[in-house]
């Protein structure tokens, strides 16, 4: 005699078929995006497409060079989302972008991590404030009331007149902000210490290599996807291998410093403010 199964029992099947299905489908995001032919990232602030008569200008961070790596290897196009850090854990849970690529500090990572796969890169960096040789600032409390040019969608906009109640003067890109300090528009400048140390190498920064010790914690530039995402998740940690044994973030480390300097040079129609 056949024992037809309960109404109960059937529909647990039916149930965790379903749920076997959905995370399938999710957990095949790799090559979803390649059948798709678009790489969807979220980012803290996406670059406006450079458009005719306008100078080019080097962005803030490394996350679009990464972002275009990534999909120049995977074979496929990149879009770029603006996220929060109030909407980026449910735009990527919902699959609204493949993936996050941000630069984390440890209690950011530390939230991030219970709902998503973090897989930091090697690229770390600080808050490096520089002024010029003679400037009378000596001390951070001395930063109140005065100027200081951040990057637009730079990871330092807000913190210098949140902590030190500087003026902040958030111009497009940080060749804008570097010129602004080189011909007095400003009396300080902010960024990554990776490439402002760089930059302070080059003989014609010597004139502008005053700083203070900002009180920043370093930030990690990382991927985050769904936990559901493991080919995804492995292919990206991979290529975070590939990335620091090629010294490709040394790499894009010069030609950022190398860019932003020409930028500033090509930019300067006045004798600098020192």
């Amino acid at each position: 005699m056949t024992i037809l199964p309960s109404f109960s029992s059937l529909r647990f099947a039916l149930l965790l078929l379903a749920c076997t299905l959905q995370v399938s489908a999710t957990a095949a995001n790799l090559q979803q995006i390649k059948q798709r032919g678009q790489l969807v990232v979220g980012v803290s602030y996406v670059v406006p497409e450079h458009a005719a008569g306008i100078k080019y200008r080097t962005p803030d961070g490394f996350y679009n060079a990464a972002a275009d790596d990534l999909a120049h290897r995977l074979g496929v196009t990149v879009r770029t989302v603006k996220v929060t850090a109030q909407n980026r854990q449910q735009l990527l849970a919902q699959g609204k972008v493949d993936l996050l690529l941000l630069n984390l500090k440890q209690a950011d990572a530390d939230a991030l991590r219970a709902s998503a796969t973090l897989l930091p890169t090697s690229y770390q960096a600080r808050p490096k404030l520089i002024m010029r040789s003679d400037t009378d600032i000596r001390r951070l409390a001395q930063l109140r009331g005065r100027s200081i040019c951040v990057a637009q969608g730079g990871a330092y906009v807000g913190s210098m007149a949140a902590g030190y109640g500087a003026v902040e003067k958030v111009v497009r890109a940080p060749a804008d902000a570097l010129l602004a300090l080189r011909t007095g528009g400003c009396d300080a400048a902010v960024h990554d210490d990776t490439v402002m140390n760089g930059m302070l190498d080059l003989p014609e920064w010597k004139k502008f290599s005053a700083s203070l010790p900002l009180d920043g914690r370093p930030a990690t530039l990382t991927f985050a996807v769904r936990p559901v995402d493991i080919a995804l998740a492995a292919y990206l940690q991979q290529l975070n291998n590939a990335w620091s044994d090629s010294g490709y973030w040394a790499d894009n480390r010069k030609k950022w410093i190398n860019n932003v300097a020409f930028e500033v040079y090509l930019d300067q129609n006045v004798p600098d403010c020192h």
